[in-house]
C-alpha cells in the first residue's frame, strides 16, 4: 500500500483545507483507491433538509442517513415499515463466491462500465487446512479459472479487485470504504460490519447489486428503527461481543427483521471503533436491515489510524448530520447496561440461544451437550480486529506464564492482510501460535465451511467454541453433530485453555506446570496499534481508466463458470395443479437451501450448483433431509433429482417452508436455484428480508400464509393453483386453491408484499429481463 499512499499524498487527494475568504471546502477523495470520487455530505444535508421540512419532526440517525440517500427527497412516500424507498447508494462490495453470478448478470445487462465505485474481494474459496500461507497456494491453483475471470471482469468494467489474501471483505470495507454516512450495499449478509464506521451498510443479493452497479434506483422498505440505548462501560471480561449476543437473545433470530438497529446513549464511548463494527456485524443473525453507531472520538481515532484524517476532519463538520436528533422516536427501545453486562456464549446450532458464560457448563450438562472442547477458533469478519488479537494474545501470555497451551486445537484467521502484517510485527501472532494455535489464511475460512475438518469423523458429537457470528446445524463442519458455540476470542482463548465449557474464567482457577493455581486476568490491549498499521503485501488491483478492450473468458465447457440465460416469462395464466417438492420441517436457512463449503466452488455454474438445491431442509413427510417423494413416481429420491424430474417433464412446482425461511447468508442462488429448477412459488409462514428480495428478484413468488395455521392444512402429496394472477396487485392478498389426493378442496388465501416494479419483473421472468426491457424501450 506504502506506494498508494504516497501517491495519494503527491496528488494532494488527502491534504485538508478550507480557504478562509471562499469559504470553500476541499474535496475529499471516498477511498485511496478513487482519488476522484468524492464524499459528498453537500447532498446529504440537502436531501436530510428537504425530508425534515416535510417530515416535521426529529430524525434518528439511520433516518438521516437513508433519507439522505433518496433519489427524490421531494416527494418519496415514507412511512416506517411501509412504504418502499428508492436509494442511491454511494457504493457496491462484492465477494467471490456472489460476485461471480453478481458479474454474469452484470454481463448479461449490456452495460458498458458501473455507474458507481465498486469491488471485489476473494476470500470466501480458501479452505483452511494446513496454515496461511499454504492454504493460499492451494486456493490460487484450484480456483485460477474463477479469480481470472474476477480479475478480467473487474478490469474490463471498472471494478476494483481485491486478490485472495487480501483479507476479509468486511474488514478490508472497514479499513478503506466505509465513513460516517456512507451508504454501502454489499453482497454478503455481514455487510453492516460497516455500521461501526457509522455508515449505513446493507447486505443484498447480487441482482441487487447489478441495479445499483446500472445506476437504478435501489428499492428498500423503509426501515422501522429499534434504538439499543447503552449506558455504563465495559471492563474486565465484558467485550463489545457480548453486546450483540444478549441482544440476539432478547430480539431472536428474527426480531430486528424489517429494522435497523440504531446503538445510542452515553456507554457507546466505552466501545472501541472495531468493536462497534463488531456488533453491527452479527446484527445480521437477528434479521436486521442492518446496525450502526453515531460518529464519535473513537471513529475518528480509527479513521486517523487507517490513513483517512482527512474523512474524519470533514465528519466532524457535518457531524450534526451523523448522530440522531435528540427527541427522536424509536419503534422499541432497548436499554443494557455495560456495567452490569456479563460474558456471554450462544448457541448451540443457534445464535440466540444465549447464555452467560458462568452458566453454560452446568447448562451443557443438564442439555447433554459434550463439554470438552474439541477446537476453539479465533477471527472471522466479526472479531479480527488488532484489539481482538491483543485481548487473545494478553490471556495466552498468561497461560505461557504458567507452562500452559491450549488444551483444545486453536485457530487464528486475521481479518486482513493489514491485521495480519501487523499482528506478526507487533508480536501477536507469535504468542499465539506458542500457546498451540494455527494462523490460518486472511479469509473467510471455517466461519463459512471452508475447513478441512480431521480431528473427527462425520456424525461423531463435539463441541467447538468460536468468535464467529454463526452457528446453524453444519455451518462450520458439514457435521451436524458439532455443537458451535460463538463468544468473544479473549473467551474462546480461555475456554481452548482450560478444553472445558465448564471452565468460567471470571471465577475459575487453572493449574500451572509447577502445579500451583492461578487465575487468569482481564485481558487487556490496545484497541489501534501505538506504530502505524503494517499494510504487508499490495494485494490490490486497480481497474484501468479504459477497460472496453478487455476480454472476459467463460469457456462453454468449464465445469466452474456458466454464462446465464434469461429466464422465461410469465405466460399471462394462473399457476395451477403445481406439485409440492418440499414441504419443509423446522428452520430452514440460505445453508439449507444451498449449501456452501464444498458448493462454493460451482458459485459460477447456475446449473452445477443446482445440484445442492435444499439439500439441507428436513421433509416433513419423513423426517430426513435431501429425501422426498417424486409424486410422478412415487419412489423417494434427492431433491435436486426430484426438482430436475419435474422440470423435464414440463410440471411447475411449489415449496412450503415454516418461520423465518432463508435466514442467514445472502446467498442468491437459493432464489436462482429453485428458478433454474422449474420453481414458482415459495410458501412460508414467514421469510428472511433478503432472501425474500432476492426470490422476487428471480421472478418467483413468494407468500406467506394469511393464517400461519393454514401451514397444516397442505399436505406434501398435495396440488396447489394460485389463482388470480391477472389482478396482481400490491397489498392484494393472492388465492391458493389446495387438491388434495381423494378430490377435496380447499381455499386459503397467501399474502405478499410486491410492490408495482416488483410485480413487473414477476411478469418479465425476472427482475433481469425487465431491466432490459426498459433499456430497449428508451433506446
Amino acid at each position: 500500500y506504502s506506494s498508494l499512499f504516497q501517491h495519494a499524498l503527491n496528488s494532494g487527494v488527502r491534504r485538508y483545507h478550507v480557504a478562509p475568504v471562499l469559504c470553500q471546502r476541499a474535496k475529499v477523495a471516498m477511498s485511496h483507491f478513487e482519488p476522484n470520487e468524492y464524499i459528498n455530505y453537500e447532498k446529504l444535508e440537502k436531501n436530510i433538509n428537504i425530508v425534515r421540512k416535510r417530515l416535521d419532526r426529529p430524525l434518528t440517525l439511520s433516518e438521516k442517513i437513508v433519507y439522505g440517500h433518496l433519489d427524490d427527497p421531494a416527494k418519496q412516500e415514507i412511512e416506517r415499515g411501509k412504504t418502499y424507498l428508492r436509494l442511491r447508494p454511494d457504493r457496491v462490495a462484492m465477494q467471490d463466491a456472489t460476485a461471480q453470478m453478481a458479474m454474469l448478470q452484470f454481463i448479461s445487462s449490456g452495460l458498458p462500465k458501473v455507474a458507481v465505485p465498486s469491488t471485489i474481494h476473494c476470500d470466501h474459496l480458501i479452505e483452511a487446512q494446513l496454515g496461511g500461507e499454504k492454504d493460499l497456494r492451494r486456493a490460487k491453483d484450484i480456483n485460477q479459472e474463477v479469480y481470472n475471470f474476477l480479475a478480467t471482469a473487474g478490469a474490463k468494467y471498472g471494478v476494483g479487485f481485491w486478490k485472495p489474501g487480501s483479507g476479509i471483505i468486511h474488514q478490508i470495507i472497514l479499513e478503506n470504504y466505509s465513513y460516517p454516512g456512507v451508504m454501502l450495499i454489499g453482497t454478503d449478509s455481514h455487510t453492516p460490519n460497516g455500521g461501526g464506521l457509522g455508515g449505513i451498510c446493507i447486505g443484498v443479493g447480487g441482482a441487487d447489486a447489478v441495479d445499483v452497479m446500472a445506476g437504478i434506483p435501489w428499492e428498500l422498505k423503509c426501515p422501522k428503527v429499534i434504538g439499543v440505548k447503552l449506558t455504563g462501560k465495559l471492563s474486565g471480561w465484558t467485550s463489545p461481543k457480548d453486546v450483540i449476543l444478549k441482544v440476539a437473545g432478547i430480539l431472536t433470530v428474527k426480531g430486528g427483521t424489517g429494522a435497523i438497529i440504531e446503538y445510542h446513549g452515553p456507554g457507546v464511548d466505552s466501545i472501541s471503533c472495531t468493536g462497534m463494527a463488531t456488533i453491527c456485524n452479527m446484527g445480521a443473525e437477528i434479521g436486521a436491515t442492518t446496525s450502526i453507531f453515531p460518529y464519535n472520538a473513537r471513529m475518528k481515532k480509527y479513521l486517523g489510524k487507517t490513513g483517512r484524517a482527512d474523512i474524519a476532519a470533514l465528519a466532524d463538520e457535518f457531524k450534526q448530520h451523523l448522530v440522531p436528533d435528540s427527541g427522536c422516536q424509536y419503534d422499541q427501545v432497548i436499554e443494557i447496561n455495560l456495567s452490569e453486562l456479563k460474558p456471554h456464549i450462544n448457541g448451540p446450532f443457534t445464535p440466540d440461544l444465549a447464555h452467560p458464560v458462568s452458566d453454560i457448563g452446568a447448562v451443557a450438562e443438564k442439555e447433554g451437550w459434550p463439554v470438552d472442547i474439541r477446537v476453539g477458533l479465533i477471527g472471522s469478519c466479526t472479531n479480527s480486529s488488532y484489539e481482538d488479537m491483543g485481548r487473545s494474545a494478553a490471556v495466552a501470555k498468561q497461560a505461557l506464564a504458567h507452562g500452559l497451551k491450549c488444551k483444545s486445537k486453536f485457530t487464528i484467521t486475521p481479518g486482513s492482510e493489514q491485521i495480519r502484517a501487523t499482528i506478526e510485527r507487533d508480536g501477536y501472532a507469535k504468542v499465539l501460535r506458542e500457546v498451540g494455535g494455527l494462523v490460518l489464511a486472511n479469509a473467510c475460512g471455517p466461519c463459512i465451511g471452508q475447513w478441512d475438518r480431521k480431528d473427527i469423523k462425520k456424525g461423531e458429537k463435539n463441541t467447538i467454541v468460536t468468535s464467529y457470528n454463526r452457528n446453524f446445524t453444519g455451518r462450520n463442519d458439514a457435521n451436524p453433530e458439532t455443537h458451535a458455540f460463538v463468544t468473544s476470542p479473549e473467551i474462546v482463548t480461555a475456554l481452548s485453555i482450560a478444553g472445558t465449557l465448564k471452565f468460567n474464567p471470571e471465577t475459575d482457577y487453572l493449574t500451572g506446570a509447577d502445579g500451583k493455581k492461578f487465575k487468569l486476568e482481564a485481558p487487556d490491549a490496545d484497541e489501534l496499534p501505538k506504530l502505524e498499521f503494517d499494510p504487508g503485501q499490495d494485494t490490490y488491483q486497480y481497474p484501468p481508466k479504459d477497460g472496453s478492450g478487455q476480454h472476459v473468458d467463460v469457456s462453454p465447457t468449464s465445469q466452474r463458470l456458466q454464462l446465464l440465460e434469461p429466464f422465461d416469462k410469465w405466460d399471462g395464466k394462473d399457476l395451477e395443479d403445481m406439485l409440492i417438492l418440499i414441504k419443509v420441517k423446522g428452520k430452514c436457512t440460505t445453508d439449507h437451501i444451498s449449501a456452501a463449503g464444498p458448493w462454493l466452488k460451482f458459485r459460477g455454474h447456475l446449473d452445477n450448483i443446482s445440484n445442492n438445491l435444499l439439500i439441507g431442509a428436513i421433509n416433513i413427510e419423513n423426517g430426513k433431509a435431501n429425501s422426498v417423494r417424486n409424486a410422478l413416481t412415487q419412489e423417494f429420491g434427492p431433491v435436486p433429482d426430484t426438482a430436475r424430474y419435474y422440470k423435464k417433464m414440463g410440471v411447475k412446482w411449489a415449496v412450503i417452508g415454516d418461520e423465518n425461511y432463508g435466514e442467514g447468508s445472502s446467498r442468491e442462488h437459493a432464489a436462482l436455484e429453485p428458478r433454474h429448477l422449474g420453481g414458482r412459488v415459495i410458501i412460508t409462514k414467514s421469510f428472511a428480508r433478503i432472501h425474500e428480495t432476492n426470490l422476487k428478484k428471480q421472478g418467483l413468488l413468494p407468500l406467506t400464509f394469511a393464517d400461519p395455521a393454514d401451514y397444516n392444512k397442505i399436505h406434501p402429496v398435495d396440488k396447489l393453483s394460485i389463482v388470480g394472477l391477472k389482478d396482481f396487485a400490491p397489498g392484494k392478498p393472492l388465492k391458493c386453491i389446495i387438491k388434495h389426493p381423494n378430490g377435496s378442496q380447499e381455499t386459503i388465501m397467501l399474502n405478499h408484499t410486491f410492490n408495482e416494479s416488483q410485480i413487473e419483473w414477476f411478469q418479465a421472468g425476472s427482475a433481469l429481463n425487465r431491466m432490459k426491457e426498459l433499456q430497449q424501450k428508451s433506446s
